[in-house]
């Protein structure tokens, strides 16, 4: 069973530094694809980034791009959100998401439909 366990998050004043931590387990194969979405109050969910383990190709959103960096560490199968800048506008709880199918990228990044989430991380930026 693929289990992700999300941690870090907090309250942080605008222009400050957060880095979220994304550690996954149950992964039966070494490729898989990691990202973070997030969703504010009143909102829907949006994705922020991506990184895929085997080629290490990330992708962001056009809202963090410049800002957050995703990086991950495949001998803890963790996946690290560092996020720069931030902005009130950054206030929502992340969600850590994976998916290690086929098409995993495609399905987490353009179909917004990974097959696991892993619970909530609150990023609240005060300004």
């Amino acid at each position: 069973e693929v289990q992700l366990q999300a941690s870090g998050g907090g309250l942080v004043q605008a222009g400050g530094s957060l880095s979220l931590s994304c550690a996954a387990s149950g992964f039966t194969s070494d490729d898989y694809t990691i990202g973070w979405f997030r969703q504010a109050p009143g909102k829907e969910r949006e994705r922020v980034s991506c990184i895929s383990s085997k080629d290490v190709t990330t992708y962001y959103s056009d809202s963090v791009k410049g800002r957050f960096r995703i990086s991950s560490d495949n001998a803890k199968n963790t996946v690290y959100l560092q996020m720069n800048s931030l902005k009130p506008e950054d206030t929502a709880v992340y969600y850590c998401a994976a998916d290690g199918s086929v098409a995993g990228l495609f399905k987490l990044w353009v179909l917004r439909d990974p097959g696991y989430w892993g619970q909530g991380t609150l990023v609240t930026v005060s300004s």
